[in-house]
């Protein structure tokens, strides 16, 4: 096919159509258009936005550039979760088995970390044994059985996303909102889904830090869903700071568990129920905000949550008695404790410097073909606003060996800013609800008051 005229169009502000888009899609999955002239298209995409026709003629090419899952006349609903990224996002890990434990199936697939942000299936390896790459057939083999699988994305499923994906990455166009979300509902849309919930990030460590970005972001996504038949909606969560105390694989890992055991921080916890609720609402299991959350919350306390990510790790090959005893993940060779530099009030902890000091010690990726040491990370007690006094210790870091100990303290003089005064105000850790009917404002939530511990 003749790609230049399409590019063309396109650099000028024009659209293509469905049967462009389609054909386009068939051509690069097949081998039949160059990179060079992809990349160029994907930068005037970026420059120039689609429309809203070509956005859905893009996501249904990817998505029929596969198969999809289908649990045929199977009642039970199904709804999966899934989150733009950020720094100490555990949620996945502690949300698929305790939606789970209440009765809805949760085909979650997730993906690895990549730049500052983690990844799902890197923080599920770190359970010695444990499989993410399951087939289909064994995936809703698995589902049907145990109400949940926690996978990565199958070569079965939107493989034209794979190459799309790789290519933005290293052609500047990872942030082109209408590529982002093509991107991520093409895969969603895949599960065989009764409904989807978004977590959008928002703030310094956010893919997309601004509000306004992340409103887009989070309607073009529902559009995308809604107009499938696939209900959707949107939480827009913090990012101006690391979620919970734990970032690095093995140590988040460790404090989901801790979630699951009734254990979590305050701040991991609220953000997983917020997200929960709309997963039980959306399912239809429960009619109220408040039942919900009280089932949730039941299902913590009974160890009915724990149990189901037991019968999970055991299912994918992982070592089941990582749940009760964290001595089975991998440790680090070195472990240091950081001290408050002097005394007055956290203005803020920058998570995008803590993500990149985890890449740095070996944490991490910035290539999808790099190796990564689960063991290396951090666990930062400090949160804005809070009080310290010099010499009081506000960090732990595990690394590989010294010179990894070196490059994380230093971060953490630059993430960890103490003052006389709080610089602003943090986010608030649910700002906005999202549907198709529109944005809701969200005042911050009590939170129920719970007993937590840091991992280690």
């Amino acid at each position: 096919m003749l790609v230049v005229p399409l590019i063309e169009r396109k650099r000028d502000g024009g659209a293509l159509t469905p049967e462009e888009w389609s054909a386009l899609v068939a051509a690069y999955t097949a081998d039949r258009i160059p990179d060079y002239q992809m990349s160029a298209l994907l930068m005037a995409v970026l420059l120039r936005g689609l429309e809203r026709q070509e956005l859905a003629a893009l996501t249904d090419a990817m998505l029929a550039s596969g198969q999809r899952l289908s649990f045929d006349s199977w009642a039970t609903p199904r709804v999966d979760k899934h989150s733009t990224g950020g720094v100490g996002d555990k949620v996945s890990l502690v949300l698929a088995p305790l939606v789970a434990s209440c009765g809805v199936a949760v085909p979650m697939m997730s993906g690895r970390g990549l730049g500052h942000t983690g990844g799902t299936l890197d923080k599920l390896e770190a359970i010695p044994g444990f499989r993410t790459a399951l087939s289909l057939a064994e995936t809703k083999a698995q589902v049907t059985r145990l109400g949940c699988a926690m996978i990565g994305q199958t070569p079965e499923i939107a493989p034209a996303d794979r190459r799309l994906y790789a290519l933005r990455d290293v052609t500047g166009t990872v942030e082109a909102i209408p590529l982002i979300a093509a991107s991520i509902m093409s895969k969603k849309l895949a599960e065989g889904l009764n409904a989807l919930v978004l977590d959008v990030k928002r703030g310094s460590g956010a893919f997309l830090p601004k509000l306004e970005q992340s409103l887009e972001l989070a309607k073009t996504m529902i559009a995308l869903g809604e107009d499938r038949g696939c209900p959707t909606v949107a939480l827009l969560t913090a990012m101006d700071r690391p979620l919970g105390r734990a970032c690095g694989n093995a140590l988040e890992t460790e404090e989901a568990i801790l979630a699951l055991r009734g254990e979590g921080p305050e701040d991991l916890m609220e953000v997983t129920y917020a997200l929960g609720v709309e997963m039980l609402l959306a399912a239809g299991v429960e009619k109220t905000s408040k039942k919900a959350r009280q089932r949730l919350e039941n299902a913590i306390g009974s160890g009915l949550a724990a149990e189901k990510f037991e019968q999970v790790i055991e299912a994918q090959g992982g070592n089941p008695k990582v749940v009760e005893d964290a001595s089975v993940l991998p440790q680090a060779q070195e472990v240091e404790v950081y001290n408050a530099p002097r005394t007055g009030v956290v203005r803020r902890v920058e998570p995008r410097i803590i993500g990149r000091a985890v890449v740095a010690i070996g944490g991490g990726r910035l290539k999808v073909e790099d190796p990564v040491d689960p063991t290396v990370g951090f666990v930062i007690t400090a949160k804005p606003g809070g009080k310290v006094l010099a010499g009081e210790p506000i960090a732990s870091v595990f690394a590989k060996d010294p010179t990894g100990m070196t490059l994380a303290f230093e971060a953490l003089a630059q993430a960890i800013v103490i003052g006389d005064k709080l610089d602003e105000k943090p986010l608030p850790l649910v700002s906005h609800r999202v549907t198709k009917a529109g944005v809701e404002d969200l005042a911050t939530r009590p939170s129920s008051a719970r007993t937590s511990r840091s991992p280690r």
